[in-house]
């Protein structure tokens, strides 16, 4: 399967990653990605950047040589309504938005209450994928959030830190399963993302390309396997 961008990275300016904006488009250069996407942890993340990083990221080259960059950011999402943590004065200068819940800052809920936040999350204009919506600790239901996706045009994100063995997020592989059997039932397409922190993950998708094969999910449900395809999806251009 052919895999030709990262759209869920993060460089030092999220406060617990390592490498440089710099460091991350020569990654990407070197594994042979025709885009990477660079998404800061929004304000409400420990240790990440203030809401004008976002603003004046229009100084900031969006081609290199062969690979292009689009920039986006991680948002929180902040409780059971959808909520997310920053304002659409900022969003408005990026090109995409992620929504993920975080558990240092989300509290966790019933079932119907995680679902519901996800749901709300989708109806955000600005929310083009969902990250890493996996983790058992924050049960869901994963036939009400792929039939909303459907509805939104908002990608589901297959993580591969979420599969590593070592990941803090639980029962990832279960839930994908989950998740994954209903988007193929569905015809729910999905991205992959590495969600790196430092350069050696840039495009890794060492444990999401198995896992597909593993389960027989089928390759033109995958958003990122073609440039085109995927900015289709993501800004329906």
């Amino acid at each position: 399967m052919q895999y030709v961008a990262d759209l869920h990275t993060h460089t030092i300016a999220s406060g617990h990653a390592y490498s440089t904006i710099a460091e991350m488009v020569q990654a990407a250069q070197e594994k042979g990605l025709q885009m990477l996407g660079i998404t800061e942890h929004a304000p409400a993340m420990e240790g990440t950047c203030d809401a004008i990083y976002f603003q004046n990221l229009k100084v900031v080259p969006r081609q290199y040589e062969n690979l292009e960059v689009a920039f986006g950011v991680e948002l929180n999402i902040l409780d059971y309504q959808g909520n997310i943590d920053l304002e659409e004065r900022h969003l408005k200068c990026l090109q995409y938005a992620i929504a993920s819940i975080h558990g240092n800052i989300y509290t966790v809920g019933s079932r119907q209450e995680n679902t519901h936040a996800y749901l709300c999350a989708m109806e955000n204009p600005y929310v083009r994928i969902i990250g890493h919506p996996d983790d058992g600790r924050y049960p869901v239901d994963y036939e009400a959030i792929v039939r909303q996706a459907k509805a939104t045009g908002v990608l589901l994100e297959v993580n591969n830190t979420s599969l590593a063995p070592n990941c803090f997020r639980q029962n990832a592989r279960e839930n994908y399963k989950k998740m994954l059997d209903w988007c193929q039932k569905l015809e729910v397409p999905v991205v992959l993302d590495s969600d790196a922190h430092i350069t050696y993950d840039v495009g890794n998708t060492c444990y999401t390309l198995p896992f597909l094969k593993e389960i027989g999910f089928p390759e033109e449900l995958v958003a990122n396997t073609d440039l085109n395809k995927l900015k289709r999806m993501i800004w329906k251009s």
